[in-house]
């Protein structure tokens, strides 16, 4: 058995969907899974960006879930491929854990979805560079990939998670509704000066709040926005995203995360 490999839109969106049974069965985090990914694919499209996504899939048993699937983002950046994480390269990201995740049922599929992403970097037409940033500690897909590429570099760092104390600022208005959502958003994004981060927070917490993973809190004062936090809800685990204000919110100490980086390979002579 061997991996294939998508690339293109229409090609990486049925993937990205017919992977989300394996996702939910490894846990792997709301940033990693078919939602989220499809409001950056949507987000993508929108804004005709440059980047190619690409599917890397390890076919599971007739009519189930594949056994093992990464999605990348090809960009070309000057005269090199640079090859990253769909959606890792797309803030504002939930900080604090790791956002993003190479699907792999076993050990043995780890290793075929290595060879196939290894594979679709000696594809690609002149140099690239790799960088997957926000796997987990032990990543088996990271680790057969880094033990294929001989200048890889596996590195940790220590994230800052963002901590809900909005009860601490006054009466906090929570809801998960769609319409509680709506009528929150714009004093809420009002607070993010990029329109591009705007427009891709307003996307994806509608489509969130559609299906119950997002609640959104508010604290007012007379009519303006004293603070407010999108958070990212996964059964009874809550993942705080995105906020502002002027007290309400803290940082704490994250867990880490690992970033496999490969400098520029394959440079014409």
């Amino acid at each position: 058995m061997v991996a294939r490999v998508a690339v293109g839109r229409a090609r990486v969106v049925p993937e990205v969907r017919a992977a989300e049974p394996l996702a939910v069965a490894l846990r792997a985090p709301l940033t990693a899974r078919a939602l989220w990914l499809t409001a950056v694919l949507n987000d993508g499209a929108a804004r005709r960006t440059l980047a190619r996504p690409a599917a890397v899939v390890v076919d599971g048993l007739p009519g189930g879930p594949p056994r093992a699937a990464a999605f990348l983002s090809l960009r070309r950046r000057g005269p090199f491929t640079v090859v990253s994480l769909l959606g890792q390269d797309r803030p504002p990201l939930p900080p604090g854990r790791p956002g993003a995740r190479l699907l792999a049922r076993d050990e043995a599929a780890a290793g075929l979805l290595a060879s196939g992403v290894l594979e679709l970097l000696g594809s690609l037409r002149g140099p690239w560079t790799l960088h997957l940033t926000g796997l987990p500690l032990g990543d088996p897909t990271a680790r057969a990939l880094a033990a294929g590429l001989p200048t890889a570099l596996l590195a940790n760092a220590r994230t800052t998670l963002l901590v809900d104390a909005l009860d601490e600022l006054g009466p906090v208005e929570r809801g998960s509704a769609p319409e509680h959502l709506e009528r929150a958003l714009p004093g809420v994004l009002s607070a993010e000066p990029d329109p591009r981060a705007r427009a891709f927070l307003r996307a994806t917490a509608r489509l969130h709040v559609a299906v119950g993973r997002l609640e959104v809190a508010t604290v007012t004062d007379g009519g303006r926005f004293r603070a407010g936090l999108l958070t990212l809800v996964d059964g009874a685990d809550r993942w705080p995203w995105w906020g502002f204000g002027d007290g309400g919110l803290s940082t704490g100490m994250g867990a880490p995360v690992v970033t496999l980086s490969v400098p520029a390979r394959r440079w014409p002579r």
